[in-house]
């Protein structure tokens, strides 16, 4: 019988819990939620409470959730110049996002490349304050309004953004604050009712549901963009399309679980803090990168000079341990990580993420510890046979 694998990858995709996986059978013959007949409506009974469980994990409401395919479709929505504020139009003239931001974040949405500004960060992957505020202040109102996004936490180092600062500088320059919160929902508390954001992007594999569904949330559906996908009707005019029924049911089965699962991160930090001990144990001149910033409990990101990190994720597959050299965004690239480049550690270098969960046992701590060991020898022994 083959050895169980060891998962210790759940920022690129957690595994789909048993609740969502349920939620989802129950939900997979559910009629139009559209449709006004019986079975239409026991359907939208469905989607309705994933809405209100969705909304629960961030501590927003139900009619402020809009169901998308994805983060990214998310993402490209709320990117957008135009919107409206009731029934009048309101412009938005300029995107600021983070240098070490999700890709989606970085491609602008619809804003045009001359629109979007990138704000730098510093060695630990915390945005620079001071810069995005002399561009918002130097932002002309004129044009339109500032629209800011930023990543709550970076999915590569698990660098936790001061959101509370970031949202305070949109908000005085008279711009909207929006945060994807993919990576932490579920592992960190989040209020969009505290009001330093306007909206968070989230996304249902990341913490438990089925991938193709996603969601944003706002503190009202009075301010919203001009619809990206347009159609029927639904999702109150915001997306069109007919629901993904058992997708959404899946959502909100993870979001519940994801709710409850908060209570656990402080032992998810401790089993972290201990990956973190093992490596530096094995390598005392690796680097923990975003070491002194507030990082996400279940996230260790790491490089060891001299050990390429896709041949060592190679290694490590090949022990039965998937992990990531990076995050898994871009699939099938090799090449450097513009997050540690913009924390300016230079093209040549390259990391190993390990993000793990409640779920993580001392035994797969341990057989990482053992895995990397037998990795860093053979690279010992290469080195001293060359």
């Amino acid at each position: 019988m083959a050895a169980k694998r060891i998962y210790l990858d759940h920022n690129a995709t957690a595994p789909l819990l048993p609740a969502a996986r349920q939620a989802m059978l129950d939900a997979l013959e559910a009629a139009n939620p559209s449709s006004v007949h019986a079975e239409g409506r026991a359907s939208r009974q469905i989607v309705e409470a994933a809405r209100r469980d969705v909304a629960a994990l961030v501590g927003g409401q139900a009619d402020h959730v809009v169901f998308t395919s994805g983060a990214t479709e998310a993402a490209a929505m709320l990117l957008s110049p135009e919107w409206t504020i009731g029934q009048a139009p309101l412009r938005f003239s300029r995107l600021y996002v983070c240098a070490a931001d999700h890709p989606c974040l970085l491609a602008g949405g619809r804003f045009p490349v001359e629109a979007v500004e990138r704000i730098g960060v510093d060695s630990d992957g915390l945005i620079d304050l001071i810069a995005l505020e002399r561009a918002l202040e130097g932002h002309d109102k004129t044009q339109g309004l500032p629209l800011v996004a930023v990543h709550a936490a970076n999915n590569e180092t698990g660098v936790v953004q001061p959101m509370e600062t970031i949202g305070r500088l949109a908000k005085k320059a008279g711009g909207v604050a929006i945060f994807d919160a993919v990576q932490a929902a579920g592992r960190i508390p989040l209020d969009i009712s505290a009001g330093y954001a306007d909206f968070f992007i989230l996304s249902s594999h990341k913490i438990g549901g089925p991938k193709g569904a996603g969601a944003l949330v706002g503190t009202s559906d009075l301010m919203m963009p001009t619809a990206l996908v347009r159609g029927g009707g639904q999702e109150k005019g915001h997306r069109a399309g007919t629901e993904n029924v058992a997708a959404i049911a899946g959502f909100g089965a993870a979001s519940r679980e994801a709710a409850a699962g908060l209570a656990h991160m402080d032992a998810v930090r401790a089993k972290r803090d201990r990956l973190e001990a093992i490596v530096r144990d094995l390598a005392p001149d690796a680097v923990i990168y975003a070491e002194k910033a507030p990082r996400l409990p279940n996230t260790l990101f790491f490089s060891i000079p001299g050990m390429k990190a896709e041949t060592a994720q190679i290694a490590f597959d090949l022990a039965g341990i998937a992990l990531s050299a990076g995050s898994a965004c871009s699939s099938g690239k090799v090449g450097p990580s513009h997050v540690l480049q913009a924390m300016g550690f230079g093209s040549e270098a390259g990391a190993l993420r390990v993000s793990i969960s409640p779920g993580t046992v001392e035994e797969e701590i341990v057989a990482f510890g053992a895995a990397l060991e037998k990795i860093i020898l053979r690279r010992r022994t290469t080195s001293a046979a060359a």
